[in-house]
């Protein structure tokens, strides 16, 4: 009844969140949204959800997590090999130029810094094998994305040579990952114990966390979503697809080689999900002329955190039936 509960609150929370944003004629949602944006909102929470992280993870989690290579391989190819492969397939659909553009963008992303690690705790799996997947994603990607990408852009004939500033990305992955992580693990290990409900508090403060940072992303598109009203829905429905096709090969490569409980879980959630601040960054700095491709990046976002926030608390809660049983 709880986790039944717990599901419920959670999509409820970003309909009206997603509502609230959209329908506010009066902009005062958006003006608390850009105000926490200006003043590292999303930052702080990135930060809390690893403080709170590191106090949700076993210590026995976090070496079964390193040394599980073969789920990590396979949530590493599905993010660098699969993801770009399912983003030319349907390129080869008669889409707008941004669109393609931005759809080439979120393949070629790293998986997202907070909320699939959260949505892996969520479903019973491993946090600390899909942080180890996070660091390796994100470390990847600073060399993959100009690669990949250009050679994408090359088919449009989009010649840009593409610059990522490396050492940026990898102080953001300490101070944002690791550095919170440490402090919730010592904290964890010196001060004190988190029994079951103290965990399921920290579970819920950390989905309150990413409908946060949520708010704070519509806040920042809301011109962009309404000035490209006509496209919407059909971006929508694409990006869900794409999602849609990531989430199967996830699964496909699980059933395939055999990863049990507690490992695939990571596979799922951090193979499919894909990190907006990069690829916003990306949009804004090289293709500010293709609105658009933004759309794509920030609906993207919204639908894998809405169907996998679904999916992480349905396979948390058939996980408990079965155990009552």
């Amino acid at each position: 009844m709880v986790q039944k509960i717990k599901k419920q609150w959670f999509l409820l929370s970003l309909v009206l969140v997603f509502a609230a944003v959209m329908f506010d004629t009066s902009n005062i949602m958006v003006k608390i949204g850009l105000a926490l944006k200006e003043n590292r909102g999303p930052e702080i929470m990135i930060f809390l959800v690893f403080i709170i992280s590191g106090l949700l993870i076993e210590i026995d989690q976090i070496k079964v997590g390193i040394e599980d290579i073969k789920s990590i391989v396979l949530a590493l190819v599905v993010i660098i090999i699969f993801a770009p492969m399912a983003a030319g397939l349907l390129c080869l659909l008669p889409l707008d130029t941004g669109v393609i553009i931005g759809l080439f963008i979120v393949s070629v992303m790293p998986t997202t810094l907070s909320s699939g690690i959260v949505m892996t705790g969520t479903a019973g799996g491993n946090m600390a094998h899909a942080l180890v997947i996070t660091i390796l994603s994100n470390f990847i990607g600073i060399f993959s994305i100009p690669v990949i990408l250009s050679i994408f852009l090359s088919f449009l004939d989009q010649q840009k040579e593409l610059v990522i500033d490396r050492g940026a990305i990898i102080i953001k992955l300490i101070l944002l990952v690791l550095f919170p992580l440490i402090i919730g693990i010592v904290a964890k290990a010196k001060i004190f114990k988190t029994g079951q409900l103290g965990k399921f508090k920290l579970q819920v403060l950390n989905q309150w966390m990413i409908i946060g940072i949520i708010f704070v992303s519509l806040s920042g598109v809301k011109q962009v979503i309404l000035g490209n009203s006509i496209s919407f829905f059909y971006i929508l429905v694409l990006v869900s697809v794409f999602h849609l096709m990531l989430l199967g090969c996830s699964f496909l490569l699980v059933i395939i080689f055999g990863v049990e409980k507690g490992s695939y879980e990571s596979i799922v959630f951090m193979g499919s999900q894909k990190t907006l601040a990069i690829s916003a960054m990306i949009q804004v700095t090289y293709f500010s002329e293709f609105g658009t491709a933004l759309l794509v990046c920030v609906l993207h976002h919204i639908v894998h955190l809405m169907m996998d926030g679904y999916l992480s608390t349905k396979m948390n809660h058939g996980l408990l039936m079965k155990n009552e049983e």
